[in-house]
C-alpha cells in the first residue's frame, strides 16, 4: 500500500460545506488547557487513532492531512452508528468510469479523548473499497482529514506515537532546536517547497503535498514536469488503491531530498503511472507529494493557522530508505480467522525464484506461526537486511483436494532490488 486514499476531493468539496451550526465545526480541547497529548498507534509509519462517534464505542480511523473531507468507509457500519444522512452522492472512481455512491452525513460529535470534533460532516461509502485491514493488518474504518488539523498547531511525534495538541496561540514562536519551513494551504490541504536531485536528470524545486496517510517516502508525477525522470533502475509497482481501482507506476529511487536545507539521502521514490485525474494534480501546480515514510523521520510540527512546519531528525532519521527485498506483497484474508496470503509476487524476485505463488496461504515465518506477526511487522522483516534468510511455510491450493490443501517450506536470501 503506497498511496492509500488518493482522492479526486475536488469534485465533492462544494457539495460537502456544512451548514452554520451554533458552534463552529473544528477540533478543540476540552478544558482550558494550553495542550494535551493524544496517543496514535504508528502501522507502518500511518498514524492510527481511536475515535468515538456520537457517543458509540471507538473505531479506529487515520489522521490524513491530503483529505479535506472526514470519510467512514461503509454505510452499514453508519447505519450501525445511527448516523443521519442528508443527501447522496455519485463519485467518479480515480479511473473516470466507475461510479462510486456514498452518503453525507453533518453535525456529528467525534472524541479523541481530550480532543473533540464539534459539528463534523462525514462522507460515508456504500461499499468500504480502500479495505485497510487486508493491507495493514488492523480495522481502520474511516480517515480524518482538514478539519483536525485546521485550527490548532500540533506535535507529532512518531517514535512514542504522541501528537500534543495545543490551544491555537500556547505553542511558542520557535521551539529550541527546530528547523521551520513555509508551507501553503490551498483547498484545505498544505503543501510545502523542497528541492530534488535525481539519479537521472536535473535538480528539481518541487512543490509537494505534506501526506501523512500516504506510506510511501517521496512520490514524482512524472506528468506534471518534463524535468522528472525515471531512474535507471525501478520496479514495475502497484502503488495503493483508489475510489475505482488500484494505481500502478515504478519504484525507483531520488538521490537526495533537501527539505530547508535537512537532507534525506537515497528516499524511495514512487512515479505513478498518469491516469484520467492526472490533470486535477496538474492544476494543483505540485509536483508530488511527501509520505509518511519522510514525515515519520522527523519530529513534526504542523501548524496551520500560521502557515508553517518545524521539524528536527527523530531517532530514526539515519535509517536507511528500504524498498522490500523478497517480492511479496502480504495481506489478511478477510475472514475472522487471522490469515495471510501472498497478494503480490514480483517477477525475478527472491520469493518467485525460490518456488512461491501467488495466493499461497502464509502459516509461519522463520518458523514462528503467522498469528504472531503483524502485517506491518512482515513488511519490515522483508525489507530488513541484504543477505538475510527468509523461511516460510505455506499452504497451497490442492487441486486434487480443495479441502486438503498442500503443506510447504520455502526458504529464500533477501536481495536488494533497487
Amino acid at each position: 500500500m503506497q498511496r492509500i486514499l488518493y482522492l479526486i476531493i475536488t469534485q465533492i468539496c462544494l457539495l460537502l460545506s456544512s451548514p452554520v451550526w451554533s458552534q463552529i465545526p473544528g477540533f478543540f480541547i476540552k478544558n482550558e488547557e494550553k495542550r494535551v497529548i493524544v496517543p496514535f498507534l504508528n502501522s507502518n509509519n500511518l498514524i492510527i487513532v481511536p475515535i468515538s462517534i456520537n457517543g458509540n464505542p471507538p473505531i479506529n480511523f487515520l489522521l490524513d492531512t491530503g483529505v479535506r473531507t472526514n470519510i467512514l468507509f461503509s454505510k452499514t457500519l453508519g447505519d450501525e452508528l445511527g448516523l443521519q444522512y442528508s443527501r447522496t452522492l455519485n463519485l467518479v472512481g480515480a479511473d473516470g468510469k466507475t461510479v462510486l455512491s456514498a452518503s453525507v452525513t453533518v453535525n456529528n460529535h467525534i472524541d479523541l479523548g481530550n480532543v473533540e470534533g464539534i459539528s463534523q460532516t462525514l462522507l460515508v461509502l456504500d461499499e468500504d473499497f480502500f479495505e485497510l485491514e487486508s493491507v495493514i493488518g488492523i480495522p481502520v474504518y474511516g480517515v480524518i482529514g482538514y478539519e483536525f488539523f485546521k485550527f490548532n498547531p500540533m506535535k507529532i511525534n512518531y517514535d512514542k506515537g504522541q501528537i500534543t495538541f495545543y490551544q491555537q496561540n500556547k505553542m511558542r514562536w520557535r521551539p529550541l532546536g527546530y528547523r521551520k519551513v513555509s508551507i501553503s494551504i490551498e483547498n484545505s490541504k498544505p503543501y510545502v517547497s523542497a528541492k530534488v536531485s535525481q539519479v537521472s536528470g536535473s535538480k528539481l524545486n518541487t512543490k509537494l503535498l505534506i501526506d501523512t496517510g500516504a506510506n510511501h517516502g517521496l512520490l514524482l508525477n512524472p506528468e506534471t514536469s518534463e524535468e522528472i525522470k525515471l531512474p535507471p533502475v525501478t520496479l514495475a509497482s502497484d502503488l495503493g488503491r483508489s475510489l475505482g481501482g488500484d494505481l500502478f507506476g515504478w519504484i525507483g529511487r531520488a538521490k537526495q531530498l533537501n527539505l530547508a536545507g535537512l537532507k534525506f539521502y537515497n528516499v524511495i521514490t514512487s512515479f505513478p503511472e498518469e491516469n484520467d485525474y492526472s490533470y486535477v494534480i496538474k492544476e494543483t501546480g505540485r509536483q508530488g507529494s511527501l509520505g509518511s515514510e519522510v514525515l515519520s523521520r522527523m519530529e513534526l510540527i504542523l501548524d496551520y493557522p500560521r502557515e508553517r512546519m518545524l521539524f528536527k531528525k527523530s531517532s530514526t532519521f539515519l535509517n536507511p530508505f528500504e524498498y522490500d527485498m523478497s517480492g511479496i506483497t502480504p495481506k489478511l484474508l478477510p475472514t475472522e480467522q487471522r490469515r495471510v496470503y501472498i497478494a503480490g509476487l514480483k517477477e525475478n524476485s527472491p520469493a518467485k525464484q525460490a518456488g512461491l505463488e501467488l495466493l499461497d496461504e502464509i502459516i509461519k515465518v522463520n518458523n514462528i506461526p503467522v498469528d504472531f506477526w503483524e502485517i506491518s511487522d512482515l513488511i519490515k522483516i522483508f525489507r530488513s537486511e541484504v543477505g538475510r534468510k527468509i523461511n516460510l511455510t505455506i499452504l497451497r491450493a490442492n487441486p486434487e483436494n480443495e479441502s486438503n490443501p498442500i503443506e510447504m517450506d520455502f526458504s529464500f536470501i533477501l536481495r536488494r532490488q533497487i
